[in-house]
């Protein structure tokens, strides 16, 4: 029942934009006319200059290199399509082939279109260019096959547009039957129902204060756990993953969910299909690292589904076994600077992560980032928030004990769109 990961970045920086064919042909096509525009300025050049700078050269050879530069921005964006730019050897072997057959159909459409007609007289000619009047176009496609159209490819795919910052909490108020809510580690116990819809009034209010614009779900008066809006969709940036929760009775959670991030320009939607399971509680983002609980709400199949929707974006999904909480995020979160923090009577597998502080309250393992100094935490922890705060965070806490009661916890209570 938890948010999706804080992280040492804002989302927006750390997400990377969809590589989706539009993109990538985009990208090819981009690279390629990098390499032909710079191959047709020097081979111009290049005989401007051997030609005694006289201005007629240009004249005569440019619509030469113009159409050969075209065939081989041509060839050149079907190589770079196909991965051409992934390894050095390969755009060599790219930008050999494009140069020598652009350069022989581009002195033979040249040839041809002056009234010479096809003899073997021509077809000396033709192949006589590649070591002259062809040779500079030849090496420079060669060369900048290699070193530019790479860069071009990668700037391109890597683009971001500039955006206003965005600091969007979605919320949903609690159910009329909150107390009815699921439980798999915690012994029931009486929830104050009045005090519950107190304490997401403040949760929701500390938020606000903190520069965060709250959006409400659509109250779902008979889903007792809705109120943990976190498990039903974990967002990565601009994509919104909806999530597939483990326990059946949640289910019906997200419809509205959906609803309401579809309404937020910019997003996109993927969900996780049944048999697959996941509760967005189970996942925890560290910038491009997604930690992912393997726990009785989330199954093998909802995360090689995680993965395969992730990994186009450049995120390495990690399997974390939880077997002692609810989910993953109810024993471990993150410090902004990445340091993973839990309390290891909960944690199965410390090792598993790079960098793992304990924490001396069970209730202090879940913060929510909202700005790389502030931190939100439940108010049950004031021991981890003293020495949090003695880290240099301003440290902001709410009281949430109602939800507690039902294995909630801070983070669990939002979902942060940034």
């Amino acid at each position: 029942m938890t948010s999706p990961a804080p992280s040492s970045q804002p989302d927006r920086a750390r997400f990377r934009p969809a590589t989706t064919p539009g993109r990538r042909a985009g990208a090819a096509m981009l690279s390629a006319a990098a390499v032909a525009l710079v191959a047709f300025a020097t081979a111009t050049l290049a005989l401007f200059i051997g030609n005694g700078q006289s201005p007629d050269v240009f004249g005569q050879v440019a619509g030469h290199f113009l159409a050969t530069a075209l065939i081989a921005w041509a060839l050149l964006a079907v190589a770079n399509a196909v991965g051409a730019t992934r390894r050095w050897f390969l755009a060599l072997a790219a930008g050999f082939a494009s140069g020598v057959l652009a350069a022989l159909l581009g002195t033979s459409w040249t040839v041809l279109a002056g009234g010479r007609g096809a003899t073997p007289e021509l077809f000396v000619f033709v192949l006589g260019s590649l070591v002259s009047l062809n040779l500079v176009f030849i090496l420079v496609v060669m060369a900048a096959e290699v070193f530019l159209a790479p860069r071009v490819q990668r700037g391109v795919l890597g683009f971001v547009p500039a955006r206003a910052p965005r600091r969007i909490a979605l919320v949903r108020i609690p159910a009329s039957n909150l107390a009815e809510g699921e439980l798999t580690h915690r012994d029931r116990v009486p929830v104050d129902q009045a005090k519950a819809d107190d304490q997401w009034d403040n949760y929701c209010a500390a938020l606000v204060a903190e520069g965060w614009e709250t959006l409400e779900v659509d109250a779902a008066p008979d889903l007792a756990d809705s109120v943990f809006v976190e498990d039903a969709v974990v967002m990565f940036g601009d994509l919104a993953v909806l999530t597939s929760p483990g326990a059946e009775s949640r289910r019906g959670e997200i419809e509205g969910v959906e609803r309401l991030v579809r309404t937020i320009p910019g997003v996109t939607v993927e969900r996780i299909q049944q048999p697959g399971t996941l509760d967005g509680g189970d996942v925890l983002k560290v910038g491009s690292t997604v930690y992912v609980g393997a726990s009785s709400r989330t199954n093998a199949e909802g995360i090689r589904q995680l993965r395969a929707l992730l990994a186009p974006h450049g995120f390495t999904v990690v399997a974390v076994p939880v077997t002692k909480a609810l989910h993953l995020k109810s024993t471990v979160t993150a410090l902004p600077d990445g340091t993973i923090i839990g309390h290891p009577d909960l944690v199965d597998e410390p090792s598993l992560f790079p960098r793992f502080l304990p924490v001396p309250e069970p209730e202090g393992v879940a913060v929510v980032e909202l700005s790389d100094e502030t931190l939100l935490m439940s108010a049950s922890a004031p021991r981890t928030a003293a020495m949090l705060a003695g880290f240099g965070y301003r440290v902001v806490t709410v009281d949430i004990s109602e939800f507690e009661k039902l294995e909630g916890c801070v983070t669990c209570l939002s979902v942060r769109v940034r």
